[in-house]
C-alpha cells in the first residue's frame, strides 16, 4: 500500500509557499495539479528545462532537409521539365513547401515528444484526483514514508498555508 495526502488550496501563493516549505523539509512531493501554470512551481519542485523545444528544431530540420532534397530530385533527376523558361533548380520555387513541410514535421515532433513525456498517449490510464483541480483548484499530492512519521508535520505545513480539504489515501502499488 502506498500512502499519500492531497490537499485542495484556493489560491496559488499558498501552494507555492507550501511546496517551498515541503521541499525544504525534504518531504516527498509526487505531483501538483493546477489549472493553469504557475510560474516559479517548475524550480521549486526541481524540474529540468523541457527538451520539447529541441526535438521541434530536430524534427523540423528533418523537414526541411526532406522536403528541399525531393524537390531537387524531382525537378533535377527524376522528371525535368523547363516551366515558364525556369531553370531546373530554382531554388526560390522550393522555398513554400520548404518552409510548410518544415513547420509541419516541427509541430507532430512536439505533439509526439510531448504525449511521449507527459505518458498521455493512447490507452493511458491517469487517475482524476478531483474535477475541480481543472476549473479554479490547486491540489498538491505528497507521498508518505511507511512508518507515519511525517503525517502531522506534513499535515501542519498545509494547515498553515491555508489548504482546504487535506486527505491522506491509500492506494494499492
Amino acid at each position: 500500500m502506498r500512502r499519500y495526502i492531497s490537499a485542495y488550496f484556493e489560491d496559488e501563493e499558498n501552494l507555492l509557499r507550501a511546496a517551498k516549505d515541503l521541499k525544504e523539509k525534504q518531504v516527498s512531493i509526487q505531483d501538483v495539479l493546477t489549472p493553469f501554470p504557475i510560474h516559479g512551481l517548475d524550480s521549486i519542485l526541481g524540474f529540468k528545462r523541457s527538451n520539447i523545444p529541441t526535438v521541434g528544431f530536430f524534427s523540423g530540420a528533418i523537414g526541411c532537409i526532406l522536403a528541399f532534397g525531393f524537390q531537387a530530385w524531382a525537378f533535377i533527376v527524376d522528371y525535368p521539365l523547363f516551366i515558364g523558361g525556369k531553370p531546373h533548380f530554382a531554388i526560390p520555387s522550393f522555398i513554400p513547401i520548404t518552409f510548410e513541410l518544415t513547420v509541419l514535421f516541427a509541430s507532430f515532433g512536439m505533439v509526439f515528444a510531448f504525449l511521449i513525456r507527459s505518458k498521455l498517449g493512447p490507452g493511458a490510464n491517469n487517475p482524476i484526483h478531483d474535477e475541480r483541480i481543472t476549473d479554479d483548484r490547486f491540489m498538491i499530492i505528497i507521498d508518505l514514508d511507511e512508518d507515519g512519521n511525517q503525517d502531522e508535520m506534513v499535515k501542519e505545513i498545509l494547515a498553515k498555508e491555508e489548504a482546504r480539504e487535506i486527505k491522506v489515501k491509500e492506494i494499492e502499488k
